[in-house]
């Protein structure tokens, strides 16, 4: 896809939110592989690097004082305290790409994604959140990723209900029973959010030179 970003235009910030398993992660991929131009929000955390992750790259692996410095600082735009680490957003890139009119992604939970919103930033978010087709939809996803223990599964599932009861306070809520489709309305719904009024400040001096032609033919 060709690149959308324009100086004539203010970046997005894209909150993808889901219970683990429902496939945001996914989503959140080939979406940055539909648009190059959309950059990812890379978080920070407390907990150690998995087999294959690398600082900077999956996430900002910090301390637990550096983590708490920076949030101190206003450096982070939303932090949480899931399953025993922190997790946040560092501000000043997202600040930066926004200015620029470059739209920043962000896989993140009910939590962040309410910080965002009701942060100085959250007149240009949009916030989606993704459903599993069924809670034993979740519970085999999770399993088949194998990435987590029994343990941790059951942990996640417990919280699922949690994060699902916040569904009421996003824009849009899609059901992801078939990724091809839900991938398709994703689409559609950031390219509609991009035309946005807000999202265009060039509209102003568009109208106003309008307006000075329409005086000038009378």
């Amino acid at each position: 896809m060709t690149p959308s970003t324009s100086a004539d235009r203010r970046g997005l910030l894209i909150i993808l939110s889901s219970p683990s398993g429902a496939g945001k992660s996914t989503l959140s991929r080939r979406l940055l592989e539909w648009d190059e131009s959309l950059s990812f929000s890379v978080s920070a955390t407390t907990r150690a690097p998995r087999p294959g992750e690398q600082d900077g790259r999956e996430y900002h692996f910090l301390t637990d004082d550096a983590f708490k410095r920076s949030v101190a600082e206003d450096g982070m735009l939303e932090h949480a305290h899931v399953f025993g680490h922190f997790y946040g957003s560092p501000r000043a890139p997202v600040q930066k790409a926004i200015e620029q009119g470059r739209d920043v992604l962000f896989d993140i939970d009910w939590q962040g994604a309410q910080q965002i919103v009701n942060s100085a930033l959250g007149q240009h978010t949009l916030s989606i959140f993704i459903l599993p087709p069924s809670i034993a939809e979740l519970r085999r996803r999770l399993i088949s990723r194998g990435q987590d223990s029994e343990e941790v599964i059951s942990k996640r599932m417990q919280k699922s209900w949690d994060e699902i009861s916040h569904w009421g306070s996003y824009d849009y809520v899609l059901v992801n029973d078939d990724l091809e489709a839900t991938f398709d309305r994703l689409k559609t719904i950031v390219t509609a959010t991009r035309l946005r009024r807000l999202q265009q400040p060039g509209l102003v001096d568009h109208v106003r030179a309008l307006q000075t032609e329409f005086e000038d033919l009378a």
